[in-house]
């Protein structure tokens, strides 16, 4: 029998089926989806079985050196995603495949075989190798055939279990407990001055189950020293099991029951059960305003499905994998759901994979990445907030969940849920021609009204002589709240103290010394920072380039506008979300909690607290600079403001208190503000849509970005004029190719950065076209001085 192995070379050249002869003693063991151990030239490489077939078309073939898994860790249907994966984004299989496991089994791994059973319920021929411990080196028997082949029937029978463990990150997390011994040791037969013993002995025995070392110390208030003189009289065994990290340890989730659902939620859940009920798959849009009860209808038809005996993948952005959110599907479902999200360590991560893989769950709740979770018998697809770009992968594979969802859900012929307030232009215009079924949720539940918005004109603030970041209407509004008891959100786009320093003299601005972008003043070390590479230096007490001291801070970051608050508003209690208060593990939570329990009367954020707060004292949401995303060169900037804004609203007034938001802005007059107001999505939808017409944007035609950039300007420039020409030579003469040009960032950690664009309605041979572009440079590429990076559907153009 033949092996098919994709190996873990990630280049083009070895980007195809490496064909491996299977030793007939491990014709049972090979499957498709484990990974091997083959030779590849003089080295011994990793890979993974994507087929068996009985022979192969070469003469000669090497066989398998080692098998690195019993129990297949991709599906048939994964193995076949990740085919197309890497079809669709034009990136190598094995990358694909690397994105569907945990970094634990990307690494370097101890592999062991641990014992899970009674040792008289194994054969005699493998009872000595646990002797010692219950756990044995794989290296003890990846050697010999003969007990491999009995191994591999006891894993499949549950006795025995491999585990990998990361040299020094992943490890497996264990823990001591304690069982009665095999022996036939009575209680009676320890002396009766002995009453200590006596105790833990009974209580151990009154337990079927293994206790751990703390918790019967705890129980029968003992110390140690009782224990170990039991063990030593072989009345108790002490064994070492096996326990999960739980990232959510010790946090109490309230259960909740279904709610009664409002007629229009009844209205949208119909269709969706419908579909679940026929096992035909379906791409619901459900467009339900903030506050409409979208989750709750999540939350139902996920039991639906659960009660059929399948399982749910729920996606929700990674910057709100708040709490709050957690809370509510673990207070539903508990045990059944896993949580995966980068805020996981590497051992974390790998066990709620684990898991899943093991059929421990039924609900997954994570990030872009769990679109990828193990499951077999998928019966729904949630992607909350679908409108968020962070769906979007930038590094190779460039995927988009929502591409992958769709894709599984065709599998599994299981209806796929696309929610969100303000969906993407893209996602409504599907829904309106019919691709997928909309299903509108316009009200908020129990009849609340949308909060009233007032757009301040800040250029009428200047006017008057207002030149605080504050306008007086806002101002007003956040002493009221104060007085009042009840909470306010203060939004801005921007991290640190400052967006750049420049100096009042010449006009100098100080800028990053390895990307064309000015530095960032944060306050806090007193430094600037560029954003991009992670440069930092002390910041100048005079100009680099007059030698002038008047050198000032100009725009504001999340951190001046703190202090700013506590100078105007000097009674608020305010915490402050942005990435440099939250990068320690738990940071997220903790400051949303004592938000929640009142302990600051202003929450002051970046993007990460626009969405999915629920909290019933905010009454009123300002946004300090609403046209910050505006005026960036992207065909998305309108959009993105609008959902945005619309977004960060509908945190307010979500409960019995009426709710009100300030927006603050020196556009006011533009449409995607000003339909804020008045919460009026569809009017949105058809003046962004005409604008997307006339410059000829999605979802009027595609879209790819070709990226290249190197080290020297010249030979940027060289490729890219090359490509371009390549590019207008093999396309139809329909297809636009614009560029090459410069990157509005052109230069990024020492390398600069040139783009063309393809625009194109219908174009057959495109990707072999992009695939010829890739294999004529690739030796370059190889060699790490070239990047041609392909992007097919782009969302990031700086």
């Amino acid at each position: 029998m033949i092996a098919k192995v994709i190996v873990d070379v990630p280049s083009s050249q070895t980007d195809r089926l490496y064909d491996y002869e299977i030793p007939e003693e491990w014709i049972e063991i090979v499957q498709v989806g484990i990974r091997v151990i083959v030779p590849f030239g003089p080295r011994k490489i990793q890979g993974f079985v994507v087929d068996i077939v009985s022979e192969s078309t070469f003469e000669k073939t090497k066989p398998i050196i080692e098998v690195m898994d019993v129990v297949p860790i991709l599906t048939d249907e994964l193995i076949q995603l990740g085919e197309w994966l890497s079809e669709q984004t034009l990136s190598f299989r094995l990358s694909a495949y690397q994105l569907m496991i945990p970094a634990a089994l990307r690494t370097k791994v101890k592999k062991e075989v641990h014992l899970k059973t009674e040792r008289q319920k194994i054969s005699k021929e493998i009872l000595p190798l646990f002797e010692k411990e219950n756990k044995i080196p794989w290296e003890q028997v990846s050697k010999n055939n003969r007990l491999l082949k009995v191994i591999h029937q006891f894993v499949k029978d549950g006795f025995l279990e491999i585990t990998y463990q990361v040299e020094e990150k992943g490890k497996k997390k264990t823990e001591r407990y304690i069982k009665l011994a095999s022996t036939h040791l009575e209680i009676e037969d320890i002396p009766s001055r002995a009453v200590k013993q006596k105790e833990v002995l009974s209580y151990v025995a009154q337990h079927k189950e293994p206790i751990s070392v703390q918790a019967l110390l705890d129980a029968t208030n003992t110390t140690r020293h009782v224990l170990t003189t039991l063990i030593k009289k072989g009345y108790v065994q002490e064994i070492e099991l096996e326990v999960y990290r739980d990232p959510l340890a010790g946090t109490n989730y309230e259960r909740t029951e279904p709610r009664s659902l409002t007629a229009k939620q009844t209205e949208v859940i119909t269709p969706i059960w419908e579909s679940l009920e026929g096992e035909a798959h379906q791409t619901f849009l459900l467009h339900g305003v903030t506050g409409s009860g979208k989750t709750e209808v999540y939350l139902q038809s996920i039991d639906k499905s659960l009660r059929a005996g399948k399982e749910a993948i729920v996606l929700v952005p990674e910057i709100s994998l708040t709490p709050q959110m957690v809370q509510r599907f673990k207070g539903r479902f508990g045990s059944k759901v896993a949580v995966l999200h980068s805020g996981l360590s590497m051992g974390e991560k790998y066990d709620e994979w684990r898991k899943i893989l093991r059929k421990e769950v039924q609900v997954v709740v994570g990030a872009r990445s769990a679109i990828f979770a193990p499951f077999t018998n998928i019966g729904i697809i949630i992607i909350d907030e679908e409108h968020e770009t962070s769906y979007k992968q930038e590094e190779h594979p460039r995927y988009h969940a929502r591409d992958v969802a769709i894709k599984r859900g065709q599998y599994y012929k299981c209806p796929v849920i696309l929610g969100s307030a303000t969906p993407s232009l893209e996602s409504y215009a599907r829904a309106i021609k019919g691709v997928y079924n909309l299903l509108p949720l316009t009200e908020r539940v129990n009849n609340r009204p949308m909060p009233a918005v007032n757009v301040i004109d800040m250029r009428e603030e200047l006017r008057q002589g207002n030149r605080s970041m504050f306008s007086q209407v806002l101002l007003e509004k956040l002493r009221e709240r104060i007085a009042k008891g009840e909470q306010s959100v203060l939004f801005l786009n921007r991290r640190g103290y400052s967006t750049f320093v420049m100096c009042r003299d010449c006009g100098y601005v100080a800028t990053c010394d390895h990307c064309d972008i000015s530095l960032t003043y944060h306050r806090t070390n007193h430094s600037l920072k560029c954003h991009y590479c992670g440069h930092e230096e002390k910041m100048p007490n005079t100009c680099e380039s007059c030698g002038s001291d008047h050198i000032r801070f100009f725009g504001s970051g999340t951190q001046k506008v703190e202090e700013e608050l506590t100078r105007v508003l000097p009674e608020a209690k305010v915490i402050r979300m942005d990435i440099d208060t939250t990068r320690r593990k738990g940071a997220h939570e903790k400051l949303l909690t004592a938000f929640g329990k009142g302990e600051a009367d202003i929450l002051l954020g970046t993007q990460m607290i626009a969405k999915g707060l629920d909290f019933p004292k905010i009454t009123l949401v300002g946004v300090l600079a609403a046209d910050s995303m505006l005026h960036i060169p992207d065909f998305r900037s309108a959009e993105r403001t609008f959902q945005l804004m619309e977004q960060v609203s509908g945190r307010a007034g979500r409960h019995d208190l009426a709710g009100e938001v300030i927006i603050q802005s020196y556009t006011p007059n533009h449409y995607s503000i000003e339909l804020v107001r008045t919460h009026d999505y569809d009017q949105f939808f058809k003046m962004e849509m005409s604008q997307r017409k006339m410059g000829l944007y999605p979802p009027y035609v595609f879209m790819v970005l070709i990226n290249i950039s190197h080290v020297e300007l010249t030979h940027v420039i060289n490729v890219s004029e090359k490509i371009t020409t390549f590019l207008k030579r093999q396309l139809a003469s329909d297809t636009v190719v614009l560029g090459p040009v410069a990157s509005p960032l052109t230069r990024i950690k020492d390398r600069y950065r040139y783009q063309c664009m393809i625009k194109y309605r219908n174009e057959s041979g495109l990707r072999e076209t992009l695939r010829e572009i890739q294999q004529h440079y690739i030796r370059e590429m190889n060699q790490g001085q070239l990047q041609v990076s392909i992007d097919m559907h782009p969302y990031i153009f700086i």
